[in-house]
């Protein structure tokens, strides 16, 4: 498996060498010179699989500079019950008739991003042991990404992350969960603004090459092509656990903010995953319903992005959104380096009256966004009707997925994190706090250690100098 830039301009790399490096040398982001198909054999053959052997045969074809025992030995060590308090790693509960709900909070920080992450930590934790180098991390997160990230690095030999969070902007259990931990190789820095101003410092430092080879700087944002593969296998997983036949397509609702678990489901859906609709569901900053409804692709300025009950999707730039642009246009990586050009530039780029947005119908994808009332009507329904409680976000993609729910189709909604997490909405839903896991109670309570900075690159480059030195 060959990896070029959705940019064009960057040579072709194995695995190991993109795991690493974040953004490609062009500015782009890694993608697969071609999607490995999956016959309806192989479909068969893998219902009778656990979670780790489904995770191996659907990793090893795009890891294959990896040694195959090697890389099951990682995958066994990452998806334990211990690690996620189920064998099952992603269980699938129905909530009603025809509609399921996808388990992914049973990890350490009690989201979506823990399934992805706790294997990044030990791969990367593999290649550099291999090359005796180190890793400096450099992230950025609107809630979830960022304590997924530092409980899966916390304590690694040779890796220090940098986390850029936007200043009083996540929910007080998220902020917890990152600024409590006292580990030495963690930092966390709170940026004076939103989540696209982190995203953008990130992209920044890692455009600066000279700077990113001089402090080894890597990343586990949602650009990381790894984290996104990890993820396509909860779909394949969930597709296999409501169906009896591989002629059964399944939809899948997902609350989307940076767009990678999404396009997680766009890449199980280009491998042969019988997936019938790739159902995208946003908050208010709907930048992404906007353009699967318009064709125009529309970043909002920071002081524009709303501060919601569903934080981790308080965003107006999906950076994993490129991955399906390339994919929409043809893999035309010089078309792609001008779009995101324009969006530089305009902060716009518009495809309505192009062949290629004829084509988001042959690839799936339909949108809908939702508002704090639809998300505090929907986890009191949820709640009424099943007994279950729900996160905000997951809320989001329940509304919207029930908009497009088609009769006969099963509909799985991904779980975005637990309802703890947002306790202020659950309890304005619902009139009574959501249940907390054990060892978390005293969460808020305990000490914090951050940093404050301006939304500088250059001030963020002076902290990670003073610290790699």
């Amino acid at each position: 498996m060959r990896y070029l830039s959705t940019r064009g301009g960057a040579s072709a790399a194995g695995f190991s060498d993109i795991l690493l490096g974040g953004l490609m040398d062009d500015g782009g982001l890694a993608i697969p010179d071609a999607y490995p198909q999956i016959s309806r054999a192989e479909l068969t053959a893998w219902r009778k699989l656990n979670y780790r052997a489904l995770a191996f045969e659907i990793l090893r074809r795009y890891a294959d500079d990896i040694a195959a025992t090697d890389l099951s030995a990682i995958i066994a060590r990452t998806y334990t019950q211990d690690v996620f308090n189920s064998d099952d790693i992603t269980p699938v509960s129905q909530l009603q008739d025809g509609v399921y709900l996808l388990a992914l909070s049973n990890g350490p920080t009690l989201a979506f991003k823990d399934v992805a992450m706790q294997l990044l930590g030990n791969l990367f934790e593999h290649v550099l042991r291999e090359s005796g180098a180190e890793l400096n991390i450099l992230g950025a997160t609107s809630g979830d990404t960022g304590s997924a990230a530092e409980y899966a690095m916390r304590g690694k030999r040779g890796i220090r992350v940098f986390m850029l969070s936007p200043h009083q902007k996540m929910s007080p259990f998220q902020t917890a969960q990152m600024f409590s931990l006292q580990d030495p190789n963690i930092f966390n820095i709170a940026i004076r603004g939103v989540f696209d101003d982190c995203q953008d410092i990130v992209k920044a430092v890692s455009n600066d090459l000279a700077f990113k080879q001089r402090h080894k700087i890597g990343t586990v944002n949602s650009i990381n092509w790894a984290r996104v593969v990890a993820q396509v296998v909860y779909y394949f997983k969930a597709w296999l656990s409501v169906t009896s036949s591989n002629d059964q397509e399944v939809s899948f609702a997902v609350p989307s903010g940076n767009f990678g678990n999404v396009c997680a489901g766009h890449i199980a859906r280009c491998m042969g995953l019988p997936i019938r609709k790739l159902i995208v569901a946003t908050n208010e900053n709907d930048v992404l319903d906007e353009f699967f409804r318009t064709g125009v692709y529309r970043v909002r300025p920071g002081e524009h992005v709303h501060q919601t009950s569903s934080p981790s999707m308080d965003i107006s730039k999906a950076s994993n959104f490129e991955r399906f642009i390339y994919d929409l246009i043809g893999r035309d990586g010089v078309e792609v380096r001008r779009l995101w050009q324009q969006v530089e530039r305009d902060g716009v780029f518009d495809l309505a009256r192009t062949r290629h947005f004829s084509r988001i119908s042959d690839f799936g994808f339909v949108s809908g966004s939702s508002t704090h009332k639809d998300r505090v009507d929907t986890i009191r329904r949820v709640y009424e009707q099943t007994g279950r409680m729900i996160d905000t976000h997951t809320a989001d993609g329940l509304k919207v997925g029930l908009q497009h729910r088609e009769e006969g189709v099963p509909l799985v909604c991904l779980e975005t994190a637990l309802p703890v997490k947002f306790a202020d909405t659950v309890r304005e839903a619902l009139g009574r706090d959501p249940v907390v896991p054990p060892g978390y109670e005293n969460l808020e309570r305990l000490p914090q250690r951050f940093t404050v900075l301006d939304a500088d690159v250059d001030a963020v480059k002076d902290f990670i100098d003073r610290y790699c030195r």
